[in-house]
């Protein structure tokens, strides 16, 4: 696995996503807030914390690949609990976001399984070559099209003129030969 390196929130790369959250602490303290405000960004493969948009430096980060992202209302009994996703990977340390709105809520964790199920199309590591095999994929399943062209061509077919043996057409099978008359 590579090292993730610390970026400033400006230089995260593509950024998909950001704003604040309230970001679960790991250790609960009896004098420190359980929830801590933070701003959070979104790149194509990693998750950035920092203490607010300006900082230099993240609280943390961590790579998105593996884990799962899901909306969970059990991590609070107020009524900020249906703003409430985790991100769950096993044998790795789970993070427990509240946003500012359940549609915030969703909109966070629509756009990280987005972000799974890209990382999960790709069996080898990325390169630059590789980066569009996904999308091609995409385009050369739209066979929904060409079947319905096809069959508009095929429905076409009888009014075409054959000349007098036009039942022909329908005698002749691959690797046969219609029988002499």
């Amino acid at each position: 696995l590579e090292e993730i390196t610390p970026k400033p929130v400006q230089d995260a790369g593509n950024i998909l996503k950001q704003g604040y959250l309230e970001k679960r602490s790991r250790e609960h303290s009896f004098f420190g807030s359980e929830w801590q405000k933070r701003w959070c960004v979104l790149n194509r493969r990693t998750f950035y914390y920092y203490a607010n948009e300006k900082s230099k430096q993240p609280k943390g980060n961590f790579s998105i690949e593996n884990y799962s992202a899901r909306l969970a209302s059990h991590l609070r009994k107020d009524s900020r609990k249906r703003c409430c996703f985790e991100l769950t990977c096993p044998g790795k340390r789970t993070y427990e976001f509240t946003a500012p709105s359940p549609a915030e809520a969703e909109d966070w964790v629509d756009q990280i399984q987005f972000l799974l199920k890209d990382l999960g199309s790709f069996t080898i590591p990325l390169d630059e070559e590789d980066e569009e095999e996904p999308y091609n994929d995409v385009d050369s399943s739209d066979s929904v099209n060409t079947t319905s062209h096809n069959t508009t061509l095929n429905q076409d077919e009888p009014i075409v003129e054959m000349g007098e043996d036009e039942d022909d057409i329908y005698e002749v099978l691959p690797g046969k030969q219609p029988k002499p008359e």
